[in-house]
């Protein structure tokens, strides 16, 4: 418990900001549902007057976390925490309700609590007691299992509630662990994934396969120190490779030999794998071994692509993003909420048109406008200036949460820290990001902002956890 001379060595930076963001929230949700007939924000019978007891009651579940709440429980009853955590997320999978097409939510009365948003604290809390372990090293190959599993169990969870947009979340924790040591070449890996995925459904398989052996050639020559030699091989091999199916078009190979435009390439890239595989025997050097690692799961990867398109994603995923990567534009179906999106923060211009003023809010062009197209109210009313306001307000609470981190002597506080950065900014980078077009709409809560009791009470239950540990560094 806080002695009451202590209140003022609180992050008040952080809690001013917390406090910012609800509020501002409360009132774009006033304006993105407003309703002539119930004029008074505080009526209990709109999504308005309903957050604000979701805002009440958090602010009492801050109270009880800063002043009430010992903070040495989190790390001693983390697997405690954890457990309780798989078992909601396993019950809500039989127990639960579902909702577009998902069934994530428990369901009380008016109230709706999803446990996806809670597994997020306790899988940090999880990741922040193992890696504050003596003697726990990342990169061991135990460090690493345990570390994998601990994200990936209740990733696969929320995928099997069908909540894939929840499930993306968990790779902010890849921030995390790049802060506390982890290879630069995981984030690299992390990214090229999400090059290969977007470029195999955008265009083609082909045209993936000719990307993936491009950058794997570039990598080998800068990790074997030979940079301009693979260079230049690589500007005379890749015509080879794009023009390789126009050998099956001669006419005396087409009588003879039928591929698809894969297999050509196969028999182009043949020769280079052989010599690359004769070099990794040889030379034996670990980084070899790594590219090859890597340049295989890529490739199990680009031909799993549609597999995973087809028969994990829901219909209503597949069609956004096959709306975002321009497969099939539907600004009827699919695409609409985005393009109405659009629409609403593009006509907000410089200044905004003013509270109560947005005719796509007014109207309700946008769907789900007080949920997760909150950002769009919010461009419309007060336009660029308001957006730079809110936005300015996001970096200000991650860089000073990754700051406090930094200075943490205690290495749990300082791991939660960058959870706790990275998860937020995650939201933060989806929900915007698919406000205006950057990102498929997977339906992810702009924290702190957005309409709901589940996620206001999670993050601020994620947050005041660690303004209360940081207390320890600041007495």
């Amino acid at each position: 418990m806080i002695a009451g001379q202590e209140y003022r060595k609180l992050d008040w930076t952080l809690v001013l900001v917390y406090l910012v963001l609800t509020v501002i929230g409360w009132v774009s949700i006033f304006s993105a549902v407003y309703d002539e007939e119930h004029a008074t924000i505080f009526d209990l019978s709109q999504r308005y007057g309903m957050q604000f007891i979701w805002m009440v009651t958090s602010y009492v579940i801050a109270f009880a976390i800063l002043f009430l709440i010992n903070p040495k429980i989190y790390d001693t009853l983390s697997g405690l925490i954890y457990g309780g955590s798989l078992l909601l997320l396993v019950a809500v999978i039989f127990l639960g309700i579902e909702v577009n097409g998902s069934r994530s939510w428990f369901e009380f009365g008016p109230v709706r609590f999803q446990p996806a948003e809670l597994s997020k604290i306790a899988t940090t809390i999880a990741l922040a007691s193992l890696m504050s372990k003596y003697g726990f090293q990342l990169r061991s190959p135990s460090g690493i299992i345990r570390t994998t599993l601990i994200i990936m169990v209740p990733v696969l969870l929320i995928i099997m509630q069908k909540e894939t947009g929840s499930a993306l979340v968990y790779s902010a924790f890849i921030f995390m662990l790049y802060r506390e040591g982890m290879s630069g070449w995981f984030l690299a890996v992390g990214f090229l994934a999400i090059v290969l995925f977007l470029v195999t459904l955008g265009i083609s398989l082909f045209a993936a396969l000719i990307v993936l052996i491009s950058i794997m050639v570039l990598v080998r020559g800068v990790a074997g120190k030979y940079p301009l030699q693979h260079l230049f091989f690589l500007l005379l091999f890749i015509p080879a490779m794009i023009f390789s199916p126009q050998f099956g078009e001669l006419d005396y190979i087409k009588e003879r030999l039928v591929l698809p435009q894969e297999g050509w390439l196969a028999l182009v890239v043949l020769p280079v794998l052989a010599f690359h595989v004769y070099k990794l025997f040889k030379s034996k050097a670990s980084h070899m071994w790594h590219i090859t690692m890597v340049f295989v799961a890529s490739v199990v990867l680009i031909f799993s692509v549609e597999f995973f398109f087809e028969n994990v994603l829901q219909p209503h995923q597949k069609a956004r993003i096959e709306n975002l990567l321009g497969i099939n534009v539907d600004l009827k179906g699919a695409g609409y909420n985005v393009h109405q999106s659009k629409i609403a923060i593009g006509s907000g211009g410089f200044w905004g048109k003013g509270f109560l003023q947005g005719t796509q809010t007014k109207y309700n062009f946008v769907p789900e406008q007080s949920t997760d197209f909150i950002f769009c109210t919010i461009g419309e009313e007060w336009g660029f200036v308001g957006s730079a306001i809110l936005i300015s307000l996001y970096l200000i609470l991650i860089i000073r949460i990754i700051n406090s981190a930094d200075k943490q002597k205690d290495v749990f506080i300082r791991i939660y820290g960058y959870s706790l950065a990275s998860v937020i900014f995650m939201h933060f980078l989806i929900n915007i990001g698919m406000t205006i077009g950057l990102m498929p709409v997977i339906g992810i809560p702009l924290p702190f902002v957005s309409y709901g009791g589940s996620s206001l009470w999670s993050f601020t239950v994620f947050l005041f956890v660690f303004i209360r540990l940081d207390l320890d560094r600041r007495r």
